[in-house]
Parts: structure tokens; sequence; C-alpha cells
């Protein structure tokens, strides 16, 4: 899950991402609307913290036009305390609303609530013939069941989750490889994705659905 967080205070954005540290979880911080923005484009998160006073504008019209792109969860953190403010910021599609200085412990809480809600976007996937139910760990491919590794799952979770959009060899190395510390050889995400595409493309059809950004990345391919 890669968590976003925007807020100016660098030492309060470590703290948070501190705080709220899983294995399963990387987070991306932003100090302004604009850097909010860049990282978005670039990378798709599964939730957003966000600060309402920011260096160069509100974060109210980051969530704005966040909302006009994607539904994925909102959590507005701001020393802000009036009514009228967090009534804004729930109409403008927040998912939650807390005031500063706040309890890490409540925050954690209050991010594990919102991930519960409901299936996330990119759990599940069917195009094409495929079916890729990623809570239950069911992968088929015109019926036939696939058996794909744990690191298999994951980067496919990643791709489809952000298909049409590049993944980067660094980002997607940092997602799989980011619990051990330990150092992992480069060519380990390029033996993963020749693996995953041998059980998921058949050769004859021409068809590439993880498709290959020479020197940068992957993406999977959009439909349309």
């Amino acid at each position: 899950m890669l968590i976003q967080i925007v807020e100016d205070d660098r030492a309060l954005r470590e703290g948070i991402a501190l705080a709220l540290k899983e294995p399963d979880m990387v987070f991306l911080q932003s100090g302004s609307v604009e850097a909010a923005k860049k990282d978005f484009e670039r990378e798709m998160p599964g939730l957003i913290i966000l600060d309402v006073n920011l260096p160069d504008g509100s974060g109210y019209d980051y969530l704005k036009w966040v909302r006009a792109r994607s539904y994925i969860p909102a959590l507005v953190l701001t020393a802000n305390d009036m009514e009228m403010d967090e009534v804004m910021g729930l109409t403008l599609g927040a998912d939650d609303y807390m005031t500063k200085p706040f309890s890490l412990a409540v925050l954690r809480a209050r991010i594990q609530a919102l991930l519960r809600r409901g299936r996330q976007p990119g759990d599940s996937y069917e195009e094409d013939g495929f079916h890729f139910d990623f809570e239950n760990l069911i992968f088929t491919k015109d019926g036939r069941e696939l058996t794909l590794s744990v690191n298999e799952q994951r980067l496919l979770k990643l791709l489809v989750a952000n298909r049409g959009r590049l993944l980067t060899r660094g980002v997607l190395m940092d997602r799989l490889w980011s619990c051990g510390g330990e150092y992992v050889d480069e060519n380990a995400l390029s033996v993963t994705v020749n693996r995953l595409r041998s059980k998921l493309e058949e050769k004859r059809s021409g068809i590439s659905y993880i498709q290959t950004v020479y020197g940068q990345g992957y993406l999977w391919r959009r439909e349309g």
C-alpha cells in the first residue's frame, strides 16, 4: 500500500510515516500542492493524508484535483478546528478529518479503519480472459488457474492497479523488496517480470500485456 503524506512540515511528515510504518506500507512524502500533484501523477497512492495549509495553496484544492481523478481514501489533518472547515473538507470528498495536535495512535487507528472499508481499487481485475482476485489470491486466464509466486502476485497487482502508467525499476524494486533491508540484485526484477510474462502471455498472440520501457521500467497496457 502506497500512502501519500501531504504536509509542509518535514519532521511531522517523517513522524507520521514512522508511526504508520508496516512491512506492506510505502510512503510518498509531498511538501506542497504542486509536488503532491506531480507525485500523484507519477504513482497513484492508495490513501492520502492531507494538510490544508500548504506553502503554495490550500490542501482543499489538491483534494478537489484528486477527486476529479480518483476516489481513493483521503484523511484531512489540519490545525483548522472550526466546524465549517471540517464540513468543507468532508463536502469536498475527504473520508475523515482530524485536527492538530493529534494522537498518533488515534491517527493510526483511523487509517486502518479507512483501509478496511470495502474493497480497494486494484483488488480485482477482469479483462481479455484474465480474472485476478487479489483478495482471495485466485488468478485465472481463460478459466485456467495460474500459479504465481508471492512476488509475482505483488508485481502483478502493482502493474494492474497502475495500468497505463509507467512504473520505474526503482519504484518496483522498492515496493517488492522494501522489507528486508539486504542487498537485492537488480536482475531479480527482470527475472520476476519474465517469469510473470511467461505465465500470462502466449507468444503466438503477439499481445504483450507487460510492456517494457527500455531504460526506465514497465507498465501494464491500458485497454482502448
